[in-house]
């Protein structure tokens, strides 16, 4: 057997541990570097870690820093009630605060679950009192933060402009981030309509007296009794009912640990539960653990509109950039920020930086050029690039989508470069969407962390309209992207 073969299978192998077992890939693919580097490729230790990704290390730890710290001094808490208090009382519009709200977490630095994990229980906690479809909310949250995934400065843009500017392939970081929220508000004004959207057209919230309107009953008839609104005050108050959530509980079962995306969210909860203890008590660390005050909090969110313009407008590294307005906050409310470092999401960096490695060992013994060949000698070059957005949203609906990313673009590389005729900007754009939209299936962790805050609902049978609509995406996504981005 070739040892680009062996190198292969030893990826694959990976894939399915992580699925099946509690353990990071990054481990995995760390120690894969190390085995197949030296036993089979007859690399040294030193050429296995000057692969290490330095650049990628620092823009995931400076992103997801910041991010929670805006999470902790309640920036984000505060974004979010300014959001629904914008509805007032139009039902109508709650199902797209929230997917606009899911975007921009993702699009400014927050992982996708991570995103998922704050506004769905927010979300899913106005479909019961307003009668909306919790599989429809649930949806709406999950594609709305895939929809700004792909933003410039996100971890899914980060990821895969790195590889692709690496590659020396052509790069257009716009049309990657317009692809994926076109094709996700695309998907999402279908459910909206196929789950009962135009129910709420007419509905209305009687936010001054705290209850549903008629108009609110009436149109809700069709799926369950309207639960009176909880909102007190005059009209405008509904963003008051918003409660803080700082982490929802992540998913269960082996890929807990196996998932880094999943296992990130742990040390969060733990967290989170240590401050909540804080604030219940009255205690010492109650004053400390409180929300900051308001000046502070625009100064955030300043900090994260700083953050694009630096890094778009005069393309500053991300990662400085956003450890140094990281650091400015920190100092000027250091002990909000105590657990912003904790809550890094360390298990996500060791998978994307151990897979990054692992393709750096593939690259050097030839196994990229390898399997590039190899898809660019099908018959046809189109039918090739279909199938590679076949396997990556295949293997994410199971496994880590960061993964995925890191893992097989690189493999798509030789391929692009070979001359088939297949546009590199366009096969990104195709194989980037495919390999995140499938997260809704309740196998990943967003879908999971959607199933499990679902509320007033039969979980069984939500658990198999998940299953069902994420394999229609996984069959269907592949297709429409191909289609669209790369046929087109």
């Amino acid at each position: 057997m070739s040892p680009q073969l062996i190198s292969i299978y030893a990826l694959v192998a990976m894939f399915v541990v992580a699925t099946v077992l509690p353990i990071n890939m990054g481990v995995l693919a760390f120690v894969g570097a190390f085995l197949v580097g030296t036993l089979v490729a007859g690399q040294t230790t030193s050429a296995i870690i000057a692969g290490f990704p330095g650049g990628l290390f620092l823009t995931l730890v400076g992103i997801t820093f910041l991010f929670a710290i805006a999470q902790n001094n309640g920036t984000i808490d505060w974004l979010v009630r300014l959001a629904v208090r914008g509805v007032r009382g139009r039902i109508v519009a709650i199902p797209w605060i929230m997917f606009g709200i899911s975007a921009v977490l993702t699009a400014v630095g927050a992982v996708s679950p991570g995103a998922v994990a704050i506004i769905a229980p927010i979300a899913l906690g106005f479909a019961i009192k307003y009668s909306i479809n919790p599989l429809l909310m649930g949806l709406m949250v999950i594609h709305g933060a895939q929809a700004g995934g792909f933003s410039p400065i996100s971890i899914y843009g980060g990821i895969t402009n790195r590889i692709v500017a690496k590659a020396g392939l052509p790069l257009n970081e716009i049309v990657t981030f317009l692809a994926s929220f076109g094709v996700n508000l695309t998907v999402a004004v279908l459910l909206f309509f196929v789950l009962g959207g135009r129910r709420l057209l007419q509905a209305r919230a009687d936010v001054s007296a705290g209850q549903v309107s008629q108009s609110a009953t009436a149109a809700a008839s069709a799926t369950a009794p309207v639960t009176p609104a909880a909102v007190a005050g005059t009209a405008g108050n509904l963003a008051l009912a918003v409660p803080h959530v700082a982490i929802a509980v992540p998913q269960a079962g082996p890929q807990v640990y196996g998932d880094a995306e999943s296992e990130a969210l742990t040390e969060e909860r733990m967290l989170s539960d240590r401050r909540d203890d804080a604030l219940a008590s009255g205690g010492e660390g109650a004053d400390r653990l409180a929300e900051s005050p308001h000046w502070y909090r625009v100064l955030t969110l300043g900090g994260l509109i700083l953050l694009a313009v630096l890094t778009l407008a005069f393309n500053l590294d991300i990662g400085f950039v956003a450890i140094t307005i990281g650091l400015g906050l920190s100092l000027i409310a250091p002990n909000l920020q105590k657990r912003a470092m904790g809550q890094v999401s360390w298990p996500e960096i060791m998978l994307i930086t151990g897979v990054s490695t692992y393709v750096v060992v593939l690259e050097k013994m030839g196994t990229i050029s390898f399997v590039g060949d190899s898809v660019a000698g099908l018959a046809s070059p189109m039918l090739a690039a279909l199938l590679l957005c076949f396997i990556g949203a295949v293997v994410s609906a199971f496994a880590s989508s960061t993964a995925v990313l890191g893992s097989l673009i690189p493999l798509a590389v030789p391929f692009l470069q070979s001359g088939t005729g297949v546009s590199p900007i366009g096969f990104i754009a195709a194989m980037a969407v495919a390999s995140t939209i499938v997260d809704v299936s309740p196998f990943s962790t967003n879908g999971a962390l959607v199933l499990a805050n679902a509320q007033g609902v039969d979980r069984e049978a939500f658990f198999r309209k998940l299953m069902a609509y994420g394999a229609i995406v996984t069959v269907v996504a592949p297709i429409v992207v191909w289609a669209l981005f790369v046929v087109l």
